[in-house]
């Protein structure tokens, strides 16, 4: 009797999230993460500026009364397109010298529930992940319990993902 062939269902698994994928291979010592901390706290400044953490402006966008968020979303996007481009014809490379490989995901019915989901909070907390920690820098500490809710949703995903429809 044939023995049984095991699946290596960690990569399966992994396959599923790019970023798993494009782990860098180069070690840096902590003081070099200083960088990413400056540019957060200008980008955090930007959104802040741009009003783009504004609960009001994210109510306006998902009551269709305000083309200013579209407009910040569709420049982002453009902005996305045009960079990714750039990278695949000049064959850019990482600061570390890495090659920058762009890995095809399938498109599935998960996503779409995911984005519904995402969707449905984004309206009703009026906050999405990235300007989180802006809100809570100027001061709207209440956001803090949408943070945590974040972080909660991301964990609860995480332990019954094999379950989902992927």
């Amino acid at each position: 009797m044939p023995e049984s062939i095991e699946k290596n269902t960690d990569f399966e698994v992994r396959s599923l999230d790019t970023i798993c994928i494009n782990e860098s291979e180069t070690t840096q010592p902590w003081y070099h993460l200083l960088k990413y901390t400056l540019i957060g706290l200008l980008f955090g400044i930007l959104f802040v500026k741009a009003e783009i953490i504004s609960w009001f402006r994210i109510q306006e966008m998902f009551r269709l009364q305000s083309f200013h968020m579209y407009g910040v979303i569709g420049s982002a996007v453009i902005t996305g397109a045009i960079s990714v481009w750039l990278i695949k014809k000049f064959k850019i490379k990482t600061l570390q010298g890495e090659s920058i490989i762009f890995h095809p995901k399938a498109f599935n019915k998960g996503q779409v529930y995911g984005g519904l989901l995402f969707g449905l909070g984004w309206a009703i907390t009026g906050a999405c992940p990235g300007p989180l920690y802006a809100q809570i820098g100027i001061g709207s500490t209440v956001i803090i319990i949408t943070l945590l809710s974040a972080i909660a949703g991301t964990w609860v995903y995480g332990s019954i993902r094999e379950k989902l429809p992927h």
